[in-house]
C-alpha cells in the first residue's frame, strides 16, 4: 500500500490537526514542507489551483481540506477509531463548527499578537487568500472584540469536559476532539495569544491531546512527491457519480471551490460524486493523471463553461 504523504508548514493549524491524527493512530507518513504562502507550484501541480494547507497525497489520489484527509486515514486505519461510540456524525458537526466559528476566532486572536511581526508579503497573501483587506493597526482591535467569542465558544468544551471525561465524546479521542484541539493549539502553544488558565478541564484535555504525538514522519521533497503522482495510478472511485439535482454526469467538465477563503477553483472531468466527497480527474504533463478528492461540505461544485 502507498505511504500517505501531507503537504504542510509547522506552523500550520490545520495541519496540526492531522499531525496528531497521525499520532493517535501510531502512523508512519511522509512530510512535505510547503510554503506558508504562494506561490506553491509543486502542491498546485498537484491539486491544480487549490491552495490551502495541508493537502494529503497517496501515489496519484490528493485529498484537498481535512474533512477528506481525516476520512481517507479512518478508511485505510479504521483502529483506533475516530468515531467511538456516538461520535460518528455528531462528531463530524462538531468538527465543521471548529473548523469554521471556532477557528476565525483564534486566527483574529493569534494575527492580533503576532501581526506586527508578520512581513508585509504574508499579510498581503492572507488579504489575496481571504478576499478582504488587512489592516494592520486594526489587528489588536479586532482581536479584543473576537476574545470575547472565543472564550464563550471555548466554554462550551470547558462545561463538557468538567464531568471528568477524557475526550469530547467519552474515555477515547474523536474528530471532534481533532478539530477542537487545533484551534486550542494555535491560540494556547503556537501563538500563546490569549489567557486560558482559567480553563481547567480544558487545560488538561488539550495536553493529553499534545501526547499523542505526530506518529512517524519521514522528510521527502516536493518535487519527488509530484514523481510519485507522475508513476501511480489513482486508484478506482467506487460508486461513480450519484444522481443530483444539477444533472452532473461522469466525465463532465465541472469546477470545485471552497465556499470561504482561497477561492481558487480546480477544474476537472467529474468521475465520483456522493453525498460526502467530490472527485476530479486531472491530468498534466507534471503529475500525469491524478484524482483529486474533496468534501462536499464548504465546497461549491458547478459545471465548468471555459
Amino acid at each position: 500500500m502507498a505511504e500517505m504523504i501531507l503537504h504542510h508548514y509547522g506552523t500550520s493549524p490545520f495541519s496540526e490537526k492531522v499531525r496528531v491524527a497521525f499520532g493517535i493512530k501510531g502512523l508512519p507518513w511522509q512530510s512535505v514542507k510547503i510554503p506558508p504562502m504562494m506561490p506553491k507550484p509543486d502542491l498546485t501541480a498537484l491539486t491544480g489551483a487549490y491552495r490551502k494547507t495541508p493537502v494529503m497525497q497517496v501515489g496519484a489520489d490528493i485529498y484537498c481540506d481535512t474533512q477528506i484527509i481525516l476520512r481517507e486515514i479512518e478508511r485505510r486505519n479504521p483502529t483506533p477509531t475516530f468515531y467511538p461510540g456516538s461520535a460518528r456524525g455528531l462528531a463530524e458537526g462538531v468538527a465543521f463548527w471548529a473548523d469554521h466559528q471556532l477557528f476565525s476566532a483564534s486566527v483574529a486572536i493569534a494575527f492580533g499578537l503576532m501581526g506586527e511581526q508578520m512581513p508585509d508579503a504574508f499579510l498581503e497573501d492572507r488579504a489575496k487568500f481571504s478576499g478582504r483587506t488587512i489592516d494592520r493597526s486594526k489587528m489588536k482591535m479586532q482581536a479584543a472584540v473576537m476574545n470575547g467569542p472565543l472564550r464563550a465558544h471555548l466554554g462550551w468544551i470547558e462545561d463538557a469536559l468538567h464531568d471528568g471525561r477524557k475526550f469530547l465524546f467519552g474515555d477515547a479521542p474523536s474528530l471532534a476532539d481533532l478539530a477542537v484541539y487545533h484551534c486550542v493549539w494555535f491560540v494556547r502553544d503556537r501563538a500563546k495569544a490569549t489567557d486560558l488558565s482559567d480553563y481547567t478541564a480544558l487545560n488538561v484535555w488539550a495536553d493529553r491531546m499534545k501526547g499523542f504525538g505526530h506518529g512517524s514522519p519521514s522528510e521527502l521533497d516536493s518535487k519527488a512527491a509530484v514523481e510519485i503522482a507522475k508513476a501511480a495510478e489513482p486508484a478506482p472511485v467506487p460508486g461513480g457519480v450519484a444522481e443530483n439535482v444539477m444533472g452532473l454526469k461522469p466525465g463532465m467538465a465541472v469546477s470545485v471551490t471552497p465556499d470561504d477563503t482561497g477561492r481558487d477553483a480546480t477544474v476537472g472531468e467529474l468521475v465520483g460524486l456522493t453525498a460526502q466527497s467530490i472527485t476530479i480527474a486531472r491530468e498534466a504533463p507534471e503529475t500525469g493523471r491524478v484524482h483529486v478528492h474533496f468534501p462536499r461540505a464548504g465546497f461549491i461544485l458547478v459545471p465548468h463553461k471555459g
